[in-house]
């Protein structure tokens, strides 16, 4: 098969992932072209990649015709980016999270469904092995009755993270420490523990100079009785310390952590399954909080644009951990708990 043309559009920090991985993923994919509005960064990109560089979107699709664009932009832009990729009848990957707020998400949403465009949103850490391993034993039931699920994001972002561009820590392009560092383990909690019936939150901006929360705490119930908690912080001195989430049952007991769900930390159930011998070799050392997926991730792509079964995310799916996000908003802001799913 043809590998796919894909663009890279954003040449910023997190757009290094998706370039590595799709360069080990040559015969699926392409880099066909790259945009950016920042001439220079956009010029060492271009070079680097030996790919003609676009200032802007319109002109690279109408003039490089990707099958699909990949949006490492900030992100509340990616909503009108989706839309203008889907008016030229480009398939569309965006990077969490999909929208900053809801209403937004839904008309992409809607513009790709209309245009006959596929929307996927990026979800890497669902594909690292300590993750895979914990999904398996949830679905094969391993856990029982779950009772209780907890999550944590204890990192570090000084000032000057949040300094490096003006959209960083606002509310209109980026969020806070949920919206943005913490959404892909905000994805964990419907992923593993199922729909939620509510969340109780509360959020501060206690040390950075932002307009979004460093700081918040959620207390949370599933619609199938289990309760839990999330506490985040982006204020953790003087490193990264966890990034974990853990789940207690009435048969089995599990704990995914490391500074990026990147280890087996528990694992006790009440009977043997083939997966356990699978616990140490699934545990891995990274020192990047976004671990080893995107690779993964762009694997699972592939299958989905050809048609074949795959674990890539729909946009409808990445609504699910957005409407968490604004759900958690909403309580801190009215200071009551908030049911989902969310009314428009």
């Amino acid at each position: 098969m043809k590998p796919i043309k894909i663009a890279i559009i954003g040449c910023g920090r997190i757009s290094q992932n998706h370039i590595a991985a799709l360069q080990n993923l040559s015969r699926d994919f392409e880099i066909s072209s790259v945009c950016d509005t920042n001439a220079q960064r956009l010029e060492e990109t271009a070079d680097k990649l030996d790919v003609r560089g676009f200032r802007d979107l319109r002109a690279l699709l109408e003039t490089s015709e990707p099958d699909i664009v990949s949006l490492c932009t900030p992100s509340g832009i990616h909503p009108d980016q989706t839309i203008t990729a889907a008016k030229h009848g480009v398939h569309v990957l965006t990077e969490k999270p999909m929208a900053c707020r809801y209403e937004h998400a839904l008309n992409a949403i809607r513009a790709c469904d209309e245009a006959g465009t596929k929307l996927f949103v990026v979800k890497q850490n669902r594909l690292n092995q300590p993750i895979q391993l914990l999904k398996r034993a949830i679905d094969k039931g391993r856990f029982g009755r779950i009772h209780m699920i907890t999550a944590n994001v204890f990192w570090t972002r000084p000032q000057d993270y949040y300094d490096q561009a003006p959209w960083r820590g606002t509310w209109e392009l980026d969020g806070g420490a949920f919206m943005n560092q913490a959404s892909h383990y905000v994805d964990m909690l419907t992923y593993l523990g199922g729909p939620l019936q509510s969340v109780h939150a509360f959020t501060g901006t206690i040390a950075r100079k932002i307009e979004a929360e460093d700081c918040g705490v959620l207390a949370l119930k599933w619609r199938s009785g289990a309760m839990g908690t999330m506490s985040v912080t982006m204020l953790t001195y003087p490193k990264n310390l966890e990034g974990s989430i853990t789940i207690l049952g009435e048969k089995g007991t599990a704990r995914v952590g490391g500074v990026a769900l990147n280890k087996i930390e528990a694992w006790q159930f009440a009977s043997a399954d083939e997966d356990d011998a699978k616990i140490s070799e699934a545990s891995y050392e990274t020192g990047s909080v976004y671990g080893f997926g995107h690779q993964s991730y762009y694997s699972e792509l592939a299958k989905a644009l050809r048609g074949e079964a795959n674990q890539a995310v729909s946009g409808r799916e990445g609504l699910i951990s957005l409407q968490t996000i604004i759900a958690a908003y909403r309580s801190a802001n009215e200071g009551k708990p908030i049911s989902l799913p969310l009314g428009i």
